[in-house]
């Protein structure tokens, strides 16, 4: 069991906080908001009742265990004194990064392994020097209670021990963690992400389909295949003939880049901002909190579901 101290209790921090406390690890949770703090614990007992309930989790996980297993602390001292791993999740902007790492310099153990969970930032040159030999990015994907890709990226002078032993953490708690050699802003996923999120709003604004055409043009079509597939491995399947001809014909071209789309922006102005909003692309009802919850039901169903028909990665070596 380590101390983790997780900085950040917002949408990633406080799952992150339950995620650690089920993997066995004794969990100290800080903001800098003491209304965010507040409402952490409410959202990790929703979270796990839904994990218990989805089988996701053990029966005698209950609110008073997840009360002792994760300790909310307004005070970040407090929160870092004696801990082994820091996990950073706060806001994206390099500002507020480097002051939080400058504090974690002063405040946190000579030992203690800093992980941010950094979306496309290179913090590695906001944090001290002092600390760069035990830094490394942790990237989780939302809600990690249930999304088990970890991106990892050592710092340009981490020591491999450190990344070792954040691997082999990760790896006990039940995640698959992905080792990366170098700092890319979005990794992998994030990376594939950002292109299809780049085709799809050109289809959008482009007046081609609506928004729900397009999710069910991705439901029903590429989401089928790529949990069993992937993307190599379905391209295997198809024939890589078929693939080398598709490129040859240079029939695809990506949209332009132009840092901003036509819908989204005048979806934001409205105030429809998503499912906390009640609206964003759809119309959604007015109880976020029952919203995510059957995402949440969704998702294990889906995950125990996979389990259940693994994929075909290990078939192609008679495993």
């Amino acid at each position: 069991m380590a101390r983790v101290a997780v900085i950040g209790a917002g949408t990633m921090g406080h799952a992150l906080a339950l995620v650690f406390a089920l993997g066995g690890h004794q969990v100290r949770l800080t903001d800098s908001s003491e209304a965010t703090l507040a409402r952490a614990q409410g959202l990790m007992e929703k979270a796990l009742a839904t994990l218990v309930e989805g089988g996701e989790a053990l029966a005698d996980w209950t609110t008073a265990h997840l009360a002792q297993a994760v300790t909310r602390h307004a005070d970040l001292a407090a929160a870092v004194d004696g801990a082994e791993l820091i996990v950073e999740a706060i806001i994206e902007t390099p500002e507020a990064k480097r002051a939080l790492f400058a504090q974690l310099d002063a405040l946190a153990p000579a030992e203690a392994v800093i992980a941010s969970n950094t979306s496309h930032l290179d913090v590695f040159p906001l944090i001290p020097e002092a600390r760069q030999a035990r830094a490394l990015i942790a990237h989780w994907y939302t809600p990690p209670y249930l999304v088990d890709l970890v991106d990892v990226i050592p710092g340009p002078h981490c020591e491999p021990t450190v990344v070792e032993g954040v691997m082999g953490m990760l790896r006990g708690m039940g995640k698959q963690p992905l080792g990366l050699k170098k700092f890319v802003p979005g990794y992998v996923a994030n990376h594939i992400q950002a292109a299809i999120g780049l085709e799809v709003q050109h289809l959008l604004d482009e007046g081609v389909a609506t928004a729900p055409e397009i999710d069910a043009a991705i439901i029903h079509g590429l989401a089928l295949r790529l949990p069993v597939l992937g993307v190599f491995a379905k391209a295997d399947f198809t024939g890589l003939a078929l693939s080398q001809a598709i490129l040859a014909n240079k029939s695809y071209a990506p949209p332009p880049v132009r840092g901003r789309s036509d819908t989204l922006d005048r979806l934001v102005a409205e105030g429809r901002t998503g499912v906390l909003a009640g609206a964003g692309y759809y119309d959604w009802p007015s109880d976020p909190a029952a919203l995510f919850e059957a995402r949440d039901r969704r998702l294990i169903a889906l995950k125990q579901a996979m389990r259940e028909i693994g994929t075909m990665a290990g078939l192609e070596r008679g495993t």
